[in-house]
């Protein structure tokens, strides 16, 4: 049952009068990997900035049932409250329960049916923990979630936006969908390389800016992330979702990662920079600790990198979303055998639906292994792994600046290609690969880079002593008292101090 603005929450609020409340962090996400990551990685880092006060603090992470089943395979209900270490999972239903919504009724069917259940659903959460004692002080939302500030504000409660793609990104979305750019993007969508001036950024062409903004068409699937963005921007231009002069937006990226991009945008917004979202230690990140959607491979990849020799390996994933075309899969691999490097290669499952043979993903050289899924972060941390070809997803991005990973970039769609362009252009940590028309990167190209970023020639190593240097500026920013360090736990005093 819906629950109003007189519930439990409202009624508990008003008895504990001026008495200290313990800060209870809720951490929601939309319901895929490239979310459920950084805002896992979130809540641990919430917990740590806390207790470096002296406290502690509640942290329960809420994701769609169908999302919590697969990161708990074992539990005996869907929606089972599941206490995990020091966080709380407590999932709530988006109308959809069984998952693949968008699959099954098309993206912009299986949003507007979200914003139907999501709401009254999180908001029953929400009570319902206020009336147990443990009332949410905060809530902390990913991308495409604009209502659930909507229900944080109707029942009294401080929201703040988590942006989990780069500032880059951000200050462009604001720049075109806010201050009306997005029509001469429009007009030269068909020339990827006419130049665009932004305020405060380097130049870029429209190869690098985030796909959608080239999207014209209302029935393109891409188009509703597009509006998606624009209404969130202009929540935030208008302090809808938010209180203060500027809105607070959390931000997975860190200080010296992207400077001009987040001082362009400090007269608008105030942007905290808390990343790279990860573990401080890499061994933390075990099995358990993980909690995918996706379950990993126990073909022994971690004993074969073992058995390799020192930046060695290519290795190659496209993340956890895309489903690449069997042409692509098949350039992918002649550019893997061609270049007689040993490689681990993730290929989901959900990715093989073209491959009408298994041996045709053999490897009879026994150069290198396919594997459903793995740990990333161990893997990118394996002294044996030398290049990782990428999608260019942005927690990829940053996961191999911060193993020190050098990348060839073949960016899809969404903000990858910005992504791309700041790994090659701005940070010198990788190569972007030219793809065709059509979007596919030939197994030439595939190979020449990967033998220009792991070769002995002094572009690669330029390219591999630009790697190490971010490492370590990565390592030092979430490090204790590195810059994002520092910024979390000032987010945390001031949330405090307001309370």
């Amino acid at each position: 049952m819906y629950k109003q603005e007189g519930s439990y929450l409202f009624k508990q609020k008003s008895t504990m009068g001026r008495q200290q409340q313990q800060p209870h962090f809720l951490v929601v996400t939309f319901p895929v990997q490239g979310h459920l990551n950084p805002g896992r990685h979130l809540a641990k880092s919430l917990v740590r900035a806390v207790a470096a006060d002296g406290g502690s603090a509640r942290i329960t992470f809420s994701t769609t049932i169908s999302a919590h089943r697969r990161m708990f395979p074992s539990i005996s209900s869907p929606d089972e409250e599941v206490q995990d270490g020091e966080i709380t999972y407590l999932p709530f239903s988006d109308g959809n329960d069984e998952g693949s919504g968008s699959r099954k009724l098309g993206l912009q069917q299986y949003m507007s049916q979200f914003k139907i259940h999501g709401p009254r659903n999180l908001t029953n959460i929400i009570c319902d923990l206020a009336a147990g004692g443990r009332p949410v002080t905060c809530v902390i939302y990913t991308l495409l979630f604009q209502w659930v500030a909507e229900v944080a504000r109707r029942l009294g409660i401080t929201s703040v936006q988590y942006w989990i793609q780069p500032a880059t990104v951000l200050a462009i979305c604001y720049r075109l969908l806010i201050h009306g750019y997005q029509d001469l993007i429009a007009v030269h969508s068909k020339d990827q390389s006419f130049t665009v001036t932004i305020d405060g950024l380097p130049p870029l062409q429209i190869r690098d800016l985030p796909t959608f903004f080239t999207i014209t068409d209302p029935e393109d699937k891409l188009f509703y992330f597009l509006m998606a963005y624009r209404g969130t921007l202009e929540a935030m231009e208008s302090g809808e979702i938010g209180a203060g002069p500027k809105q607070k937006v959390l931000v997975n990226t860190f200080d010296e990662l992207e400077p001009a991009a987040l001082a362009s945008m400090e007269e608008h917004l105030d942007l905290i920079t808390i990343g790279p979202a990860m573990p401080l230690e890499i061994e933390e990140n075990s099995t358990a600790a993980t909690r995918d959607m996706f379950r990993e491979d126990e073909s022994g990849y971690m004993k074969w990198l073992n058995e390799q020799m020192e930046k060695s390996v290519v290795y190659v994933s496209f993340g956890s979303n895309l489903v690449l075309k069997k042409e692509q899969m098949d350039e992918v691999w002649r550019g893997l055998t061609e270049s007689g490097r040993p490689y681990l290669w993730v290929v989901r499952k959900d990715s093989r639906v073209d491959w009408s043979d298994e041996g045709e993903l053999r490897d009879e050289e026994k150069k290198g292994i396919i594997v459903e899924w793995c740990s990333q972060l161990r893997v990118l941390s394996h002294s044996a792994v030398g290049c990782f070809v990428t999608h260019g997803g942005w927690n990829s991005t940053l996961e191999s600046l911060a193993c020190g990973v050098p990348a060839v970039a073949v960016p899809q769609w969404a903000d990858q290609t910005t992504n791309a362009w700041m790994l090659d252009r701005e940070w010198g940590t990788g190569l972007r690969a030219e793809v065709r028309q059509d979007g596919v990167v030939e197994a030439e190209e595939l190979r020449r880079l990967v033998e220009i970023v792991m070769g002995e020639g002094e572009r690669g190593a330029e390219i591999r002593r630009k790697a190490e240097i971010w490492k370590e500026r990565a390592r030092k920013a979430i490090d204790e008292g590195g810059s994002s360090d520092r910024n979390l736990k000032a987010f945390v005093r001031g949330l405090a101090v307001n309370d």
